[in-house]
């Protein structure tokens, strides 16, 4: 509920509480329309996306990956797949250990982002930690009632929903897109976040 300043009555007779300066979680500004996520992995990548509005992530699709020309067409058809959509923005998971140091599969995921933030420019390609999104998609998959066989094919597109609904949250608690902007031009190492 949106609070306004002392004095002013709501549509009902007792007077409303003082405006604290801070509007509730759901009342801050999101920018509006469709957002993608993507959780890349070595075999298939994971891809969600937003509704218009920027309140609820959904799985999308699951692309096939793989070494060489392979990981080029699924690059390609993410691009294809983000200008169909009328993406705003493409968020990336950065999978990263519990203490937040990265490894192999963070260095391939900020090169991923960086050739997609090359192909997409001048659509935002943001990098946002993924800790943790595989275990809570497997769980929800599981509480689901999805066995182990039917949860891995569609696991990682659900992984990309949890991200992007942690970005959208994230978002909407700070008033600021989540994660690290990616240059078109390429992405610096190390972690931060910027507007």
């Amino acid at each position: 509920m949106l609070m306004r300043p002392s004095g002013v009555r709501s549509s009902g007779s007792r007077p409303s509480r003082a405006w604290s300066g801070t509007a509730p979680v759901s009342q801050l500004p999101v920018r509006q329309g469709v957002r993608l996520a993507v959780d890349v992995g070595s075999v298939r990548i994971g891809v969600a996306r937003s509704d218009p509005g920027g309140v609820l992530a959904s799985p999308l699709t699951v692309l096939r990956s793989g070494p060489g020309a392979l990981a080029g067409q699924a690059r390609a058809e993410l691009a294809r797949l983000a200008a169909g959509e009328g993406a705003i923005e493409v968020i990336v998971g950065l999978p990263t250990s519990l203490s937040g140091r990265e490894g192999a599969a963070a260095a391939g995921a900020r090169e991923f982002a960086a050739d997609l933030a090359g192909r997409l420019a001048p659509v935002p390609v943001r990098l946002v930690d993924e800790r943790f999104t595989t275990t809570e998609a497997h769980g929800a998959l599981r509480r689901g009632g999805k066995d182990a066989r039917a949860r891995r094919q569609v696991v990682d597109a659900a992984a990309a929903a949890v991200l992007l609904q942690a970005a959208l949250d994230t978002e909407r608690a700070t008033g600021r897109p989540a994660g690290q902007l990616v240059p078109a031009g390429g992405v610096s190492p190390g972690n931060g976040a910027d507007a």
